[in-house]
């Protein structure tokens, strides 16, 4: 098997809010990502994604969208494998989170701020992917 063939699968929930910016998670190293995380194997992924949010933030997960809007694949940081993120619109109960290594701070961006701060890769393509078509999301 060739492990270079497959992909890290991934899912991730984008929050937007009433002024289209969208909700990014600060890690301890600095970098801005999407909340969510990796899917367990033989697990639904709208359930997964609320795990991982809730084990990353603490956050309630009140509403995900039926079919994923974003498919983004990019090169893992500092790896030589990729990731697939199968992204979802979702809705939270609050903001108040409790801090943890992949959540330090959460903040809402525009699609042109987030070319200010330092991105994982998979934020760097959905950036893209928004600049390109406006109302994607």
């Amino acid at each position: 098997m060739n492990e270079a063939c497959y992909y890290r699968v991934s899912v991730k929930g984008i929050v937007i809010d009433n002024d289209d910016r969208i909700l990014l998670a600060r890690e301890d190293n600095g970098k801005w990502e999407l909340l969510g995380g990796g899917l367990d194997h033989g697990e639904d992924p709208k359930q997964g994604l609320r795990r991982e949010i809730y084990e990353e933030t603490g956050l309630t997960v009140t509403w995900i969208s039926n079919e994923p809007k974003f498919f983004i694949t990019c090169k893992r940081m500092n790896k030589d494998s990729y990731i697939a993120n199968i992204v979802y619109r979702i809705e939270l109960e609050n903001l108040n989170f409790t801090p943890s290594d992949e959540c330090q701070e959460l903040r809402f961006f525009t699609v042109q701020e987030m070319s200010e701060v330092e991105l994982f890769p998979n934020v760097a393509e959905l950036q893209k992917v928004m600049m390109c078509n406006p109302s994607s999301g």
